[in-house]
């Protein structure tokens, strides 16, 4: 089965006064129609640049993009995005957000009472059905989120990026919206690609765990298939040995494996700087 997105070679450089940073490099990744891939590593490893190179906010400096055999070269609405801070406009109501989305979207394809249907069927997949006429400021983050979720549902996107959509969440509301998350993808089949810090909400939700290395030069470490039956429940996961031998995993790369690295690094670097120093030292002499 050909890959619904895929990215090749990626790579990206920024300008800066000391010369280019070279942020991500050889990124590569298939992924099927349908999948819930997550992307974890420490912070700096290009897990966002990554998601805005396949938003089209980007453009990579090598390699490139490919959805659906058409290459990825600036926004559409065939990728839609949920940010961590929910971007609602504060003067409009939940309805009205999504609205503003929809109308884009699908001006001169639908009809006023098919939009007006298919707003409140979106706010309805993420039960927000008796807040359509409150604003921003009269809601909770949890409930704001919802509707930012419906927004970027009511696009119809071929491919939902979500970076860090939960972590500014309190543990009890950011469960409740992993578990409404998990629903929509069984019922829409939605291909997701989600930016997270939290291994267990990975583990918890992903078809495949990528892991970044760090940066600069950050490409993908290594890919986990996550082979847990679904629907899947957290409090049976919780003494599940598979559930924590991938959670291990992911632990192992993050904190283990990325740290010897780093140390690494910093000793050569570090050897780099003495032998510089000997030899400036020998010209003084």
């Amino acid at each position: 089965m050909n890959p619904l997105l895929e990215l090749t070679d990626v790579g990206i450089e920024f300008p800066t006064p000391k010369g280019p940073f070279c942020a991500l490099q050889g990124v590569n990744l298939k992924i099927k129609k349908g999948e819930f891939i997550s992307l974890i590593g420490h912070s700096g490893c290009g897990k966002s640049t990554v998601l805005n190179i396949v938003a089209g906010l980007y453009q990579a400096t090598q390699g490139g993009v490919v959805l659906q055999g058409k290459e990825v070269n600036e926004p559409g609405p065939e990728r839609a995005v949920v940010f961590q801070n929910h971007s609602l406009l504060p003067w409009l109501t939940a309805y009205q957000n999504v609205e503003l989305a929809v109308k884009r979207v699908f001006k001169g394809k639908k009809s006023k009472s098919e939009m007006k249907e298919w707003i409140e069927h979106n706010l309805e997949l993420v039960h927000m059905t008796h807040a359509l006429h409150k604003r921003p400021d009269e809601i909770s983050g949890g409930m704001k989120q919802r509707v930012g979720i419906a927004r970027a549902l009511a696009m119809e996107p071929q491919v939902l990026l979500m970076d860090e959509p939960f972590g500014a969440l309190d543990a009890l509301t950011r469960a409740h919206l992993q578990d409404s998350l998990m629903e929509i993808q069984k019922d829409l089949n939605n291909t997701v690609i989600m930016i997270t810090h939290d291994v267990d909400e990975a583990v918890l939700l992903s078809d495949r765990i990528v892991m970044m290395t760090n940066g600069p030069s950050a490409t993908v470490g290594e890919i986990l298939d996550v082979e847990l039956e679904r629907p899947r429940n957290r409090i049976q996961l919780a003494d599940d040995p598979t559930y924590n031998k991938y959670r291990q995993q992911v632990l192992s790369f993050l904190y283990e494996k990325q740290r010897k690295v780093d140390v690494e690094a910093t000793v050569k670097k570090a050897t780099s700087v003495d032998k510089d120093s000997n030899k400036s030292d020998e010209k003084v002499a």
